[in-house]
């Protein structure tokens, strides 16, 4: 490993822990909530393939949501609810964390990036997956990286950090870039393919999984090094200290049952409901940070 590599693991496994140092010890206004409801609110994405999205029937499935549902488990457990009902509320990368702050959801399971400006004002999970800010484009349209895209345009999704991070990074490097914003993903990807844009930067994840389950690799592919780094986690109500808990919990069973890594193995090496296969094998700071938690070797 180099000392740039070895320096970004470690910075990634900070990112894994902050969130439990020094939790105050305030009323479990969460708990309170579900135990009188008798329901836990999960705020699913709907485009953000493989880790929340809908099913044919759909139903929200994906990475995320398997591990929401092992964190409800453990809340029924801790309640003594077996009857503890789940209800899906959408979410959007615009909305995703006000929804959060409001109590509109108790638990946001889609594929959102820890950032200072949110931890200010949500609760985060340990990291579950660390993605990159990358450029989407279509084959054959001459852009190699960041600095083909002098004069040209590139779409971000509203309410992500890419759009930010484009406008951070391009500043002084990149002349005349204009940037502008789609709605969802889906929007993003209609820009591209009519000439609108020349490029979306978005997760690189999260385009492979679009473009799998669209049947759009021989259209579309990304291209250049990562521009940011994006650790994704399930979100949560700030400082509330019970539910934290119990998260923490729920990710310690989870890994050491081996629940944790057959999940991970299903949606990122295993055939998505297309039959597409994104073949993307857990990084070494992430299996690093699931053996914290308790996960196995393999």
């Amino acid at each position: 490993m180099t000392r740039r590599a070895g320096g970004m693991a470690a910075r990634f496994l900070i990112l894994c822990f902050a969130w439990t140092v020094s939790l105050p010890a305030v009323a479990a206004a969460t708990l309170d909530r579900i135990r009188q409801a008798g329901v836990v609110v999960i705020g699913y994405r709907d485009d953000a393939i493989p880790f929340s999205f809908l099913s044919v029937s759909g139903t929200p499935v994906g990475y995320t949501i398997e591990i929401c549902r092992a964190i409800v488990e453990e809340v029924a457990a801790s309640l003594g609810r077996k009857g503890l009902r789940v209800e899906y509320r959408r979410v959007t990368p615009t909305n995703r964390v006000d929804q959060v702050v409001a109590g509109g959801v108790d638990l946001e399971c889609g594929s959102t990036s820890v950032t200072d400006e949110r931890s200010a004002r949500i609760g985060f999970s340990p990291i579950i997956f660390s993605a990159g800010t990358r450029l989407l484009v279509q084959r054959g349209s001459g852009i190699h990286s960041l600095r083909d895209l002098q004069g040209k345009t590139v779409a971000g999704v509203s309410g992500t950090t890419n759009a930010r991070a484009m406008l951070t990074i391009a500043a002084g490097r990149v002349r005349d870039l204009r940037i502008t914003t789609a709605e969802n993903y889906d929007q993003a990807l209609a820009l591209l393919g009519t000439g609108a844009v020349d490029a979306v930067a978005a997760d690189d994840v999260l385009m492979a999984g679009l473009l799998g389950e669209r049947g759009l690799r021989n259209e579309y592919l990304t291209v250049g090094d990562p521009l940011t780094t994006e650790p994704y986690a399930i979100a949560f109500a700030k400082d509330d200290a019970a539910l934290a808990e119990l998260v923490q919990k729920a990710f310690a069973r989870f890994a050491a049952s081996g629940g944790l890594r057959a999940t991970y193995a299903r949606w990122f090496l295993g055939p998505l409901p297309s039959g597409a296969i994104l073949g993307l094998p857990m990084g070494a700071a992430l299996e690093e940070s699931f053996r914290a938690l308790g996960m196995p070797a393999n």
